[in-house]
This record gives C-alpha cells, structure tokens and sequence, in this order.
C-alpha cells in the first residue's frame, strides 16, 4: 500500500491538461501546415517509436482480453475525437475551439454516475456549473460577433462532434486507469490510434516536410506525458472530482493563442476564466486517500 498526498491526482491532473493545451496549439500549427488527419498519424507513430522501448523495459507484456478490447476501444475513439478536434481548430482561435469542447465534462459526469456507480455530490455539480458559466461568458461574446463563415460553422459542429466522442473517451479513461498502468495506457492509446488511422493512410497520407517534424515530435512526447499523467490521477480519484479541471485547459488555451497565434484577451475571456478557476479549486480533494499503487 502507497499513501498518497490528497492533493497528487488533482496536481497530477492539472499538468497533464497543460501539457495537453501546449500538444494542441503545436497540432493545430501542423494541421494547418499537413491536414488533421496527417498531423494527428504521424504524431501516433512517432509516439510509438518513443513510448515503446520504454515500455517494454518496464516490463511491459502485451494485454489480452477485456484489458485489449478496452485499449482498442479508447484508440478508435480517440482517432476520431482528435482528428475532428484538430480539424475545427484550423478554422477557430485555440481558446473558441476549446470553450465550445467543454460541454464534455458535464456529460461525462453523469456518464461516470449511470456506468461507474459515482454519486454525483452538490460540490462536484456546483463546481461544474462554474466551469460552465466561465465557458458559456466567453463563447457568447465570441458568438455574438458574427463573423462566422461558412468554413468556420463547419469547424464549429467538428468540434461539437469531437465533444461528443471526448465525453465517452473521459469515461474510458478512468476505466483504463483502474486496470493498466500509466505507461500501457500511453503505449496502446499510440498503438491503437495509430493503427485505426493507417486504415486511410493509402487515400489520405502524406510525408511532413522541414518544421513539420519537429511539431510533430513536440506533440508526441507531450501527449504521452499528458497520458501518463492523467491516467495517474484518474487511477487514485473519482472521476466527478477531476472533471472541473478540464475546464483549466481553457486558460491555457487563451495564453497559447494569443503568444503563438496572436489572438487578443477580452474582458469576457478573463471574466470566465475566473470562474473556471473557481470551479477548478472547489472541485479539489480535501482528504487524504489511501490505494494501492497501479
């Protein structure tokens, strides 16, 4: 048995989700150079080539049965989630793609209570409604502007698409969590993700080229900390107490665009980033758990 801090799956997951808001600003730099679909194989395949001899010093051995299903099941989930996500963000700003992506949480959350038997307290769903509100700030003001062209409401229902499947994938994840370590979890996400989209590759693939590369590889490395760091937390905590911190990713998003893709703050995008961080800090875990190790 390990003792750990109360507060180590709620940090843990925090920095997963920035790594994972630095990992999008660097795909939706390669998704507008490659294509989404491109930008998101080759980052699965590099991913392979990191994560896998890591893996098997570890002492990784292959996974049968339910442990399998579950990683392939996550994998064509998260093909499809991320390529979609990617797509839209080539027609929106990093933060507007991410606000609009938030209404996964809360439909993960009671997903976690009718599959994973999770009550869902006062504290989580209030903590939620902040998070969403900071959101619903933000995306009104965005909206209510009208500039939107056709390619951008197209870009608007990927990423509304993509929030779908990113619900089910939330769900997953805490199931992995509970059943593979943070390492198998990074390798077969890259495996399985990689392998589902090779299934297009002789219609849709092409090479990257000069810069390409290096986007590509930052975002490979990224994503498998990001993995390892969530599947970590999620494996010591309730998925009801760690869902509010998705909402974090959206601070982060608006600092990204506006220092690589020169997309101004307004006075909406710091009004709902307060109250995201609100939800953020009273969704966290004042206790102390006690669990065994993955």
């Amino acid at each position: 048995m390990q003792r750990h801090h109360h507060a180590m799956p709620f940090l843990a997951v925090a920095a997963g989700i920035a790594s994972f808001s630095v990992m999008d600003a660097l795909m939706k730099s390669a998704s507008l150079s490659l294509g989404a679909y491109n930008a998101m194989l080759w980052r699965s395949l590099v991913g392979i080539v990191l994560i896998a001899p890591l893996w098997k010093l570890k002492g990784g051995h292959w996974p049968k049965g339910a442990i399998m299903r579950l990683h392939a099941q996550r994998g064509l989930n998260s093909a499809v989630m991320a390529t979609s996500f990617f797509w839209g963000l080539k027609y929106l700003p990093l933060a507007e793609g991410m606000a609009i992506s938030f209404i996964a949480p809360l439909i993960a959350l009671y997903l976690a209570a009718a599959l994973l038997g999770e009550t869902i307290g006062r504290t989580a769903l209030l903590a939620s409604a902040l998070g969403l509100a900071g959101v619903l700030v933000i995306a009104a003001a965005r909206l209510g502007r009208g500039e939107y062209d056709p390619k951008v409401a197209w870009g608007i229902a990927a990423i509304l698409f993509s929030a779908l499947t990113y619900a089910w994938n939330l769900i997953l994840q805490r199931r992995q969590a509970q059943l593979a370590s943070p390492l198998e979890v990074a390798m077969f996400q890259a495996f399985f993700t990689s392998l589902f989209l090779l299934l297009a590759a002789p219609w849709l693939a092409t090479v990257p080229q000069g810069s390409a590369w290096a986007e590509i590889g930052g975002s490979s490395v990224l994503a498998a900390i990001s993995l390892m760091l969530i599947s970590w937390g999620y494996g010591r905590e309730e998925t009801q107490v760690l869902l509010p911190l998705e909402y974090s990713a959206f601070i982060w998003a608006a600092l990204l665009g506006w220092l690589v893709f020169g997309e101004g703050l307004t006075a909406p995008t710091v009004a709902g980033a307060v109250l995201i961080v609100a939800g953020c800090l009273l969704a966290a875990p004042r206790k102390h758990i006690e669990q065994t190790a993955l």
